[in-house]
């Protein structure tokens, strides 16, 4: 497997970084930028033009991760030849779909076969439920196949994402990439780093992704109360304060859930993943130097240096760890670098929303403010 990796910043262009290997032909190219590049006219034309056979999978951020470096309003990329694994990918529009769950059965459908290996998403963060949209792709696959990937980003606006699939950026759209093969070795870790505090609620009202109402009260009233002068920015600031959500009859740790939007009127707050009636829920707050140990804990659980081959690893952490570290962020990529150990390539972006197999259960699951690590190599090459 060879990795060249790319950066694109309106002083230089796009230009290939030190490091990269020499690339025959790529199999697969990977692309992260902000919302405002991938609108701009040719840039697809221009990873198109610059590797001709290579299947095109990327979406805008809300930050891009290249190496040891976190950058905003730039694009980053990485091609990469495999020596044996095949790549397909597949692409639906939330306007042709019934629903997020429909879409993920028809991707996972469309990519299922008996040597896939694995499924990397990269979906709309704003039209899309992505805990049903994994549960889709699960249903379909099936539960030996892991699915990581993440919601796309724009900053800290939350007005609307583009991903674009062999062909220019579209608002709405879900992009799915299967690895096939024996050689292909996939590694994933998600962890976040935040405290619980307050009081544990019960979610009394709520339908899907939209939450309504935690112990008889409005939820937006509970969040407005605890950020204070905050509330004038939501939803952005709510990103200060994610809600984790688990299973009353369970104790294993929860899910976090991002809020993507809200409504005055209704008094209603909109996640990136369902919150069920019935369930727990209760606020986070950030720890810095949790935050930052849990993106090198996300490494670790990778096993990422039990295969010394080249390696691509895809690291997608939430806008909401990037607003909370601020000028510290970069440190948690470093984090992952230094447990990867050496002949890591390193490319991502800061989401709206991580998907990663659950650390305890096993299952793939849609997660908020997580860093999740995806380690792709294969065998001897």
């Amino acid at each position: 497997m060879k990795v060249e990796r790319s950066l694109f910043d309106s002083a230089n262009g796009w230009r290939v970084l030190p490091g990269s290997d020499e690339l025959s032909q790529a199999h697969l190219v990977l692309h992260f930028g902000a919302k405002e590049l991938l609108e701009t006219p040719h840039y697809y034309d221009i990873l198109r033009n610059q590797y001709p056979d290579a299947q095109i999978v990327g979406c805008s951020t809300a930050g891009e991760i290249i190496d040891t470096e976190v950058h905003d309003n730039t694009a980053v990329a990485c091609a990469v030849e495999f020596a044996s694994t095949e790549v397909r990918v597949g692409a639906r529009n939330m306007v042709d779909v019934v629903d997020s769950f429909y879409a993920g059965v028809e991707l996972g459908s469309e990519l299922s076969a008996p040597d896939l290996r694995s499924v990397l998403v990269i979906s709309d963060g704003i039209q899309v439920n992505g805990s049903e949209l994994v549960r889709g792709l699960t249903s379909a696959v099936g539960k030996g196949v892991p699915v990581s990937g993440g919601l796309a980003g724009d900053a800290d606006r939350f007005s609307s994402t583009l991903v674009s699939c062999n062909g220019p950026a579209e608002a709405g759209k879900i992009a799915v990439v299967g690895l096939y093969g024996d050689r292909v070795t996939v590694g994933h870790g998600s962890v976040g780093g935040w405290d619980p505090f307050g009081p544990e609620r019960t979610i009394t009202r709520s339908k899907g992704n939209v939450l309504y109402e935690l112990d008889g009260r409005p939820a937006l009233d509970l969040y407005k109360r605890y950020l204070g002068d905050e509330a004038a920015n939501l939803p952005g600031s709510a990103l200060l304060f994610p809600l984790m959500v688990r299973s009353p009859d369970s104790d294993e740790i929860g899910l976090v859930r991002t809020v993507l939007g809200i409504d005055e009127d209704e008094q209603s707050m909109t996640f990136a993943g369902d919150l069920p009636q019935g369930f727990k829920a209760q606020l986070m707050r950030a720890n810095f130097e949790r935050l930052i140990d849990g993106a090198g804990e996300a490494a670790r659980i990778c096993n990422a240096r039990q295969n010394e081959s080249r390696k691509l690893a895809v690291l997608i952490s939430c806008v909401g760890r990037k607003m909370v570290l601020g000028q510290r962020t970069a440190e948690e990529v470093q984090a992952v670098a230094s447990l990867l150990g050496d002949g890591v390539s390193q490319l991502g972006y800061y989401s709206y929303g991580e998907i990663s197999p659950h650390v305890r259960l096993g299952s793939c699951e849609l997660h908020n403010q997580t860093m999740t690590v995806t380690v792709l190599s294969e065998g001897d090459d």
